[in-house]
Parts: structure tokens; sequence; C-alpha cells
């Protein structure tokens, strides 16, 4: 059997000194961060923006390093999904999967209360603690 690669980003802006992340729905109505198949050629960061701005419509910049990753299935193959921090920039005028997903920005809070997956929530916590960590502030969106 094939493990395919996803890569995906955590988007986090700072609004009013408050960190808020973006979540976008699943094809099954879950609140998930966007993530797609790594493509050859391309690199999981290359991926991360990519699916950011397909499924999300935001546009933004990678912070170094992967954030960590998790197993899961689907398509009949085993994932390795590897997650990234994306640091908000813009807004897309439109995007691919506009009419597909909802979107929303949310608290740390709020946000693990809408992820369902155990290995999402554990990604969200991990953010939540290495952007802590970080030189404030952080590009801040009013």
């Amino acid at each position: 059997m094939i493990t395919l690669l996803q890569a995906g980003a955590i988007p986090f802006r700072i609004t009013n000194a408050r960190r808020e992340f973006l979540l976008v729905t699943s094809s099954r109505g879950n609140w998930i961060f966007p993530k797609g198949i790594v493509e050859p050629g391309d690199t999981p960061e290359d991926t991360a923006l990519k699916e950011s701005r397909e499924e999300a419509g935001v546009l933004g910049t990678i912070l170094p390093g992967p954030l960590g990753s998790y197993g899961d299935r689907k398509w009949r193959n085993d994932l390795e999904v590897q997650m990234f921090l994306l640091e908000y920039s813009a807004d897309c005028d439109s995007w691919e999967e506009s009419g597909l997903r909802h979107r929303r920005w949310c608290g740390y809070e709020d946000a693990l209360l809408a992820i369902k997956k155990p290995e999402m929530r554990a990604l969200l916590e991990k953010a939540e603690e290495r952007l802590a960590a970080l030189p404030s502030p952080q590009s801040e969106v009013k």
C-alpha cells in the first residue's frame, strides 16, 4: 500500500491583539485546516501555500519548519499529513473552492471546540504554543 504525502497550513493572524486561526469546512462539513496532496515537484511548503489559497482564499507566509504531522486514511491509502504555520497577509479576491467550503476566523478556544479530529486539535495546541513563544507583535490585521 502506498502512503501519500499531504501538506497543509494553519493560517493565523493577530486582530486587536488577539490571535485568530482560520478554519475551513471539509467535504463532510467538519472544520479543518486547508491541506492537500503534495504533487511531484512541489515541496510540502509549496503545497501548504497552494491549499491555503485554493481552499481558504488566503495568502501568507509559511513560518520556517514544519509544525508537525499526523497519519490519516483516505481514498483507500494511508496518508502522512505535514502541517505548517501560515502567517496571514491578505484575502484572495476569488479562489477555486469558494463555492465548496465555508471559512471562519476564530480564537484558539473556539477553534479547539470546532475541530473534531484529535490529531488536528493537537497541532493547533502546538501552533498556539509556538506562536506564544515568538517575539511580539506578529503582523496585526485591523
